[in-house]
């Protein structure tokens, strides 16, 4: 089985004993949770979209270890091609689901692994890439979802790893056995875990000598015994409890994830281990996923924003302002950030290059300067989307107002009658319509959607600060000074 449908995708969690744990409680039967099946269908719709044939060119490609047709999550990127269409394939389920879908984490750590294993052999001798490939080939054939695991609690930012008070505050080797490690640990701000199949973890950062047990990468499934979730909480994410709860969602179908996912001495056997204390490729590993991830915000956010563009021209038009000039100057605005966004993650794709094992990857000066502009353009559209949208957006009353039969006027007039009728739009809407753009913007900008639209683009993949260290190593400013003189008649 190379391609699993969406339904197939849902069933398979359902035989996971993945334990997840929420508000204080273990949640039973999380696949069908009204707060996280949002996510889930999310995540079904990698599934879905792989099997249109409209979109089978995108979704899917060959691989390059068997032949077969693969979802194009996990594949290797073997040409700039691969790498455009990546950014691609993600505008595009940004625009379909204006959610995270959770599995570019994965995808991403799929390519980074795969050249970083590939030069810890050339200079150690080790078996991990070999290790690595076999574990992509399962992935491959049985269309799993992997997530990208590498963000540690860290405790004290001042210490290193192995100064820590608290030696739990990165994920480490806690013991070695023949066949295999036991690591100890947690990953924050996991996106997508509880709806993966199996995890791949991943040093958060480069590593000294002392630090030795903290360069660790494996992969282990969701259910591993001694591993478990607690779900983050999002902002308004009780009113997917409300019973009945439909236009006050904003997005009643799609929403994203993240949870706190904790190592407690979890057996990894060796066949599942990519770096046990190769110390000295922690930092090319950390630098190379953030490289592709930093690649994938070029896409995904681009095409929420395409949705968030066109709900802030519906919010105009049925408030009946369309027309005004500086309504369209603001939408040609929010048009021209987002594209710029685009522009990146396409830059930076076109010129990728190959690694020594064969795989290709990004430039990651543009990569670095593409998630740069993602730390500040989303929230300029949102808040142009807010401006456009009006005060409406965060006082309108609830879907069960709109909807009440309860009497409140002189004449007999129920609540659902009153608000109906002082909400109106332009006359060629109905005022559950423009409710409906209404609550989106609200979801999107300020609530549950806004986790993956604003804050994730602040600190996903790294924080702003991180991507700007980043761009003053790659920026080459000596080479630059050398052009410089050359032009003035410098020596």
């Amino acid at each position: 089985m190379a391609l699993m449908t969406a339904a197939q995708y849902i069933e398979s969690l359902r035989k996971l004993n993945t334990r997840v744990y929420m508000f204080g409680e273990k949640i039973e039967n999380w696949v069908d949770h009204p707060m996280i099946r949002p996510s889930i269908n999310c995540v079904a719709a990698t599934y879905d979209l792989a099997q249109d044939p409209q979109y089978e060119d995108l979704m899917t490609v060959k691989s390059h270890l068997t032949g077969e047709k693969i979802n194009r999550f996990t594949n290797i990127h073997q040409s700039t091609e691969d790498l455009k269409n990546k950014v691609k394939m993600q505008r595009l389920l940004g625009q379909k689901t204006a959610s995270c879908f959770q599995r570019c984490v994965g995808m991403d750590a799929f390519n980074a692994e795969y050249s970083t294993t590939y030069e810890i052999d050339e200079k150690y001798g080790t078996h991990y890439h070999e290790n690595f490939k076999k574990f992509l080939q399962f992935v491959q054939q049985n269309d799993l979802v992997v997530d990208g695991a590498m963000t540690d609690p860290k405790g004290n930012r001042g210490l290193a790893p192995h100064a820590q008070p608290d030696p739990d505050m990165f994920v480490r080797i806690k013991e070695r056995r023949p066949d295999g490690i036991v690591v100890r640990g947690a990953k924050c701000h996991q996106t997508g875990s509880v709806n993966s199949h199996w995890h791949i973890v991943m040093p958060t950062q480069a590593m000294k000598a002392e630090d030795a047990d903290y360069a660790v990468s494996f992969a282990c499934p969701s259910d591993a015994e001694g591993m478990y979730m607690i779900y983050g909480r999002q902002s308004c994410d009780t009113r997917k409890l409300e019973e009945g709860a439909d236009v006050d969602l904003g997005n009643k179908q799609f929403g994203g994830q993240e949870a706190l996912v904790v190592f407690d001495d979890v057996f990894i056997p060796n066949e599942y281990v990519f770096m046990a204390g190769e110390y000295d490729f922690a930092g090319m590993l950390v630098e190379r996923f953030a490289g592709f991830h930093r690649q994938s915000y070029g896409g995904c956010k681009v095409g929420v924003g395409d949705v968030v563009i066109g709900a802030a021209a519906l919010a105009a038009e049925y408030n009946g302002a369309d027309k005004a000039s500086h309504i369209k100057d603001k939408l040609i605005e929010m048009t021209h950030l987002n594209e710029t966004l685009y522009c990146c993650g396409i830059a930076c794709s076109a010129e990728g290059h190959p690694t020594k094992s064969g795989s290709y990857i990004i430039d990651l000066l543009l990569a670095n300067v593409c998630k740069q502009n993602v730390t500040r353009f989303p929230y300029e559209i949102v808040r142009l989307a807010e401006d456009i949208a009006g005060g409406l957006m965060v006082t309108m009353p609830s879907e069960k107002d709109f909807k009440s039969d309860m009497v409140v006027g002189r004449n007999g007039e129920t609540i659902g009658e009153i608000c109906n009728k002082f909400f109106v739009g332009n006359g060629k809407c109905t005022t559950e319509e423009r409710m409906r753009v209404m609550r989106f913007l609200e979801n999107i900008c300020l609530g549950a959607a806004a986790v993956g639209y604003r804050t994730e683009s602040m600190h996903g993949a790294g924080s702003p600060q991180a991507q700007r260290i980043m761009i003053q190593r790659q920026g080459n400013i000596e080479g630059k000074k050398a052009l410089a003189k050359a032009i003035a008649g410098i020596k």
